[in-house]
C-alpha cells in the first residue's frame, strides 16, 4: 500500500496535531506518547471536520457516585454535536460499531507518512 510521507516528524508537538492532505482527503496526524496516530478529518455523524474538535478525555467506568476522568489526550470530540471519538483506533465511545476512520502511520528518515487503503482496527500507529 503506498505511503505518502506528508511532514516531519518534529513539526508536531507532544498532545499537538496537525491537519494534512492526501489523495484529496484531509486527515488529522495526532502525537499522543510520542506516537503518531492519524484520523480522517470527518465525523461519521453529519460530516462535521472532526479534527477541528478539541482534544480531551473521558470519564472512566467507576463505583457508584464517584466520577474518574482520564485519557486525557486520546479523545477528540467533534465540534458540532459532541460526538466523541479514540483517537488511536477511530472507535466512538458510545458504540464501538461507530467510527471515524484512521489510518497506519510510518515514520521514516524523520519524516511522517501515511498509509493510503489501510485503516487501523486496533491499536495505532
Amino acid at each position: 500500500m503506498p505511503v505518502h510521507f506528508v511532514m516531519n516528524a518534529g513539526d508536531i508537538p507532544e498532545s499537538g496535531h496537525a491537519i494534512v492532505s492526501v489523495e484529496g482527503r484531509e486527515i488529522g496526524i495526532y502525537r499522543i506518547g510520542g506516537e503518531y496516530y492519524a484520523l480522517h478529518n470527518y465525523c461519521p455523524h453529519q460530516g462535521a471536520p472532526l479534527c477541528a474538535g478539541i482534544v480531551c478525555g473521558t470519564n472512566l467506568p467507576s463505583d457508584v457516585y464517584r466520577y474518574e476522568y482520564g485519557r486525557q489526550g486520546e479523545i477528540v470530540r467533534c465540534p458540532w454535536h459532541g460526538w466523541e471519538f479514540d483517537i488511536k483506533t477511530g472507535k466512538s465511545l458510545f458504540n464501538e460499531k461507530v467510527r471515524a476512520r484512521s489510518y497506519k502511520v510510518e515514520l521514516r528518515d524523520g519524516k511522517i507518512g501515511i498509509v493510503i487503503g489501510s485503516t487501523i482496527t486496533q491499536g495505532g500507529g
